[in-house]
Parts: C-alpha cells; sequence; structure tokens
C-alpha cells in the first residue's frame, strides 16, 4: 500500500464508528469514515442513555451466556468513554439507575455525534455520506480497505491499515431476521434506522469472520401491534416499558413469561407466541404508578395508555374483570380465560403463593380497577448476533483452528457479536467502548497475518 493509506478506515457513521473515527483523529492519526445514509449517527440519535451495569458481578449475573471477556471490557472501559464524551465539551448528567440493575448517564447524544463529525473533519480528515461499500480489499489474508460506490456513481478504493465494521447490525433486513433471530421475525415492527441491512456481516463473512452467537436474540421493546413506526419519534413514546408491572396474556389467553424481569426480555419472549402478538393488561395502580409515571429518572412521564389510543391501537379500559369475557370476537383473544388467569393470579400472589410463570420482583395483585387493556407486538431495534470480536475489537476468524483474529478487520457496535445473549445492559455503552478500543488498537498496533 502506498503513503495514502489510512491508519483506520469506519465502514459506519453511528455511535460505534464516529467515536473511533473522532478518537484516531484526535491523536493524530488518519481516518476515513464512510457512512451509506445521507447523514451520520444511524440509530443512537434516536437514544438518550449511556449505562451499563456497575460491576462485572451484576454483568455476569444479567447475562450469565455473554462473552466473559467482553462483559468485563465493557464494565471496565465504561468511565473512560464517559471520560471521553465529558472531554469533547458534551455533558453527561449525573448517574442515575436505569431498569434496577444499570447506572447511566442521560447525554444529549446528537451532540456529540454531531461534535465527532466536526472533530473528524476540523482535524482533515474525511467523511463520505452517501457511500455504499461494495467490498472489502484482501492481500495474502489480510484486509486493507474497500471498494466503494460514490453518490456521484464513480467508484473509488480506500486503503487502510486497519477497516472497522460499525454499519450497526442486520436489523433493518427481514429476511437475515428470520434467518438469525426467529422466523416471526420477519414481520416484527423496526424502531431503528431503516439503514442497518447486514453490511457488516456480509463483509466480514467474505473475509472468513466468525458469526454468533447462535440464539443470542435482540434488544428491543414491546410496542403497540398494527401502530405505524415510521415516525423516530414513536420509538420512545409508544414502547410499552411498564410491562413490567403488568401481566402478558398470548393469543391462547396465557401467562408465558414473568414479566418483571424487564420489558426487552419479555418481547423476545412474545416473538415467539402464536402470531407474536399479546394483550398487556395493567390496573389503575399500575397505570398511576408506572403507565403515566417517568421511567427513567429525568425523563418526564407520560400517559402511554392514553398515547397507543391516540395512534389507533387496539386498546380498551374495562371497569371490572368481568368485562373481559365481553371482549370483541375480532381481537382472537379468549376473553374469559383471561379473565380466569387474572383473578387465579391475583388470588395467589395475595397469599404469597408461588405464580406459573414465576414473578420475581413486582408481586403485587391487578385488582385496582378500571384495567387498561393494550394489544402489545415486539419491536427490534437492534441485534446481539454479529462478528466475533475479542477486548481489543479484533474480528476473530471462523476459519483458523483457535481464537485467531482476521488480520486488519476490527468490528464495533451491533456489527460485533458475543457480549449478549438474551440479554441485555445498554446498546450506546458498549458502542462507545468498543468503538473506542477499535481506535486504540488502529493507534498502536500492526495487523499480522495468519501464520507468519
Amino acid at each position: 500500500m502506498d503513503a495514502e493509506t489510512v491508519d483506520l478506515l469506519v465502514i459506519g457513521g453511528g455511535m460505534a464508528g464516529l467515536s473511533a473515527a473522532a478518537r484516531v483523529a484526535a491523536e493524530g492519526g488518519s481516518v476515513i469514515l464512510v457512512e451509506k445514509a445521507e447523514r451520520t449517527g444511524g440509530s443512537a440519535r434516536f437514544a438518550g442513555f449511556m449505562w451499563t451495569t456497575p460491576t462485572v458481578e451484576e454483568m455476569r449475573r444479567v447475562n450469565p451466556d455473554g462473552d466473559p471477556e467482553l462483559a468485563g471490557a465493557l464494565v471496565d472501559g465504561f468511565a473512560g468513554g464517559v471520560a471521553w464524551i465529558r472531554s469533547l465539551g458534551v455533558e453527561c448528567r449525573p448517574p442515575v439507575p436505569v431498569l434496577g440493575f444499570g447506572r447511566g448517564h442521560q447525554i444529549d447524544t446528537n451532540h456529540y455525534l454531531d461534535t465527532c463529525e466536526r472533530l473528524i473533519r476540523d482535524r482533515g480528515q474525511e467523511v463520505l455520506t452517501a457511500t455504499r461499500t461494495r467490498s472489502l480489499v484482501t492481500e495474502n489474508g489480510v484486509v486493507k480497505g474497500a471498494d466503494f460506490l460514490l453518490p456521484d456513481g464513480t467508484s473509488r478504493r480506500i486503503e487502510a491499515t486497519w477497516t472497522l465494521l460499525a454499519t450497526g447490525g442486520f436489523q433493518g433486513d427481514r429476511s437475515l431476521r428470520a434467518e438469525h433471530v426467529h422466523p416471526q421475525a420477519a414481520d416484527i415492527g423496526l424502531r431503528a434506522n431503516p439503514h442497518s441491512r447486514g453490511d457488516g456481516l456480509t463483509l466480514g463473512r467474505s473475509v472468513g469472520a466468525a458469526f454468533g452467537k447462535k440464539d443470542a436474540g435482540f434488544y428491543g421493546h414491546l410496542m403497540p401491534a398494527g401502530v405505524s413506526l415510521a415516525d423516530p419519534a414513536r420509538f420512545v413514546d409508544l414502547a410499552l416499558y411498564y410491562s413490567e408491572h403488568a401481566l402478558l396474556f398470548d393469543t391462547t389467553g396465557e401467562r408465558f413469561v414473568d414479566e418483571t424481569v424487564g420489558d426487552h426480555l419479555t418481547t423476545m419472549a412474545l416473538l415467539e407466541r402464536p402470531e407474536a402478538r399479546g394483550l398487556l393488561v395493567a390496573d389503575a395502580r399500575v397505570h398511576r404508578e408506572w403507565i403515566s409515571a417517568s421511567y427513567v429518572e429525568g425523563i418526564p412521564g407520560v400517559d402511554k395508555f392514553q398515547l397507543c389510543h391516540r395512534a389507533g391501537a387496539r386498546s380498551a379500559v374495562a371497569d371490572g374483570l368481568e368485562d373481559f369475557a365481553s371482549m370483541p370476537e375480532e381481537w382472537g383473544y379468549p376473553g374469559a380465560t383471561i379473565r380466569d388467569r387474572i383473578e387465579k393470579f391475583n388470588t395467589t400472589v395475595s397469599a404469597n403463593g408461588a405464580t406459573t410463570p414465576g414473578r420475581l420482583l413486582d408481586r403485587r395483585p391487578l385488582d385496582e380497577p378500571p384495567y387498561y387493556v393494550v394489544e402489545a407486538a415486539p419491536a427490534i431495534t437492534f441485534t446481539f448476533g454479529g462478528l466475533l470480536i475479542d477486548a481489543g475489537a479484533h474480528v476473530l476468524s471462523a476459519v483458523s483452528d483457535g481464537p485467531a483474529p482476521v488480520p486488519g478487520l476490527l468490528a464495533a457496535g451491533a456489527d460485533a457479536g458475543g457480549l449478549y445473549r438474551r440479554a441485555y445492559a445498554g446498546g450506546l455503552a458498549p458502542a462507545l467502548v468498543f468503538g473506542l478500543a477499535a481506535a486504540r488498537t488502529a493507534l498502536t498496533e500492526t495487523p499480522t497475518a495468519v501464520g507468519r
């Protein structure tokens, strides 16, 4: 490669890619960032909390099947990531609890992303948008850049010592969701940008990268069924976080999951039920304490039931449990069965008995009418399965005898897999931490061909 070779080529301009590119530029390295959308930022522009577990022990508890090396690197690198954000003049508000087991900061995500892009450009480095990646360039088994299609239709090869895949996962592709998440995932809602369609996965696997973990799952939330998610403002407004304190029934009228372990986990469970839809039932207490209250400290509360109702969701207010028997037939749920299940649940928990499924946290009965009913469906934000990496963001090979890297190739954000398996402890934080790890690798290491 010639003298114009950059230290780092970043494919994907979301949280991971912008963090990596900005850090390299800030340290005096050369970098080019390529984004296929018209604007950088990706799905990170719809998020606002940087958080994860405060300890490795807590991470292992909530994410027992995740890669322990990556989990440890995330927890250990979180404080440094927050310090990096603050060093750019972006406010990180004081830490608050998240999901009961996490700890994190509310940040102005758009300010951070735009600051990263400005820093890259101010240091004389390139940011290319509306540019598509055709293929990776390899030489003697080492990734040495990529070929691109520019907006004007011309081609360009960019050579690099290191290439980072940070295209955001594959949640935007129906067929990949069906193949790697669940057959019913092809038809679920997308609460993310539409551009993350598995480009990083395809590029990585084309050079022998390992993909995993099997049945890793995804991060998402329950949303009102049948309501369009075309407006990104609805991603948070309509998310049914309060499901942790309600009861969820499938189309057979059965509870099938401990709702209290988290809406993000209940979402994965509902995907695997008949028709991937269910009725979420809350009472007046839950409406008062959770549906219309703040979900995370610092975020104003809104009445999510009213938002869903106004958005056209299938919803109703029942004056008492006896009203469930009169549920409209076209809804497709056995109302009398659901009524009986709620009555049995209330009797059991009032007597401090064991429910099926269990109820780990909120074990209070739902016995304060009226009842608030919303039909819910899973929606996906990003995928957990991706290219396997190590703590330095090196992509691991699927064709080597041991955990050897694909020389010259890095991955971060949702393109990287292995960290979570059917568990979740933050999305922005791993993108930030492993994006910065990729920058560190690019600034301090030289790729070595396997076997040399």
